[in-house]
């Protein structure tokens, strides 16, 4: 079981509104926050955003590289999948791999992939 991630980030308050949002519509609250970061906690695991100091900033993130590609959640059903892929278009995010929403992790899996202000792959997956 996974305890904590932390993920440091270019824009602190960009990525507060994203995740912030995103996380709240799953059921996590806000666990910790201090002047450089801020945490989310659900069923006892937390997601850490920290800003990141600006000279790693400028090397920026790609999920291609070594690392991470991207982070998935479960969702509570296929309908929270469509609830959460209309709010995301309303909110003026991407959705990924539009063509093959949702089943672009195959045909058994339900599932919308966003990505956070850094471009951080986020997948919502039905049970």
């Amino acid at each position: 079981m996974i305890h904590h991630i932390e993920l440091y980030v270019s824009d602190l308050e960009a990525s507060k509104r994203f995740w912030g949002w995103f996380l709240g519509e799953l059921g996590y609250e806000v666990f910790q926050q201090w002047e450089d970061g801020i945490s989310w906690k659900a069923n006892g695991a937390y997601l850490v955003l920290v800003q990141a100091k600006e000279e790693f900033v400028k090397a920026g993130y790609h999920r291609c590289r070594v690392g991470l590609n991207h982070l998935a959640f479960y969702a509570a059903s296929k309908e929270q999948v469509d609830e959460m892929t209309m709010k995301l278009r309303e909110r003026g995010c991407r959705i990924l791999y539009e063509d093959r929403h949702p089943f672009a992790g195959g045909s058994g899996h339900y599932a919308l992939y966003t990505e956070d202000p850094d471009r951080i792959k986020v997948e919502l997956a039905a049970p």
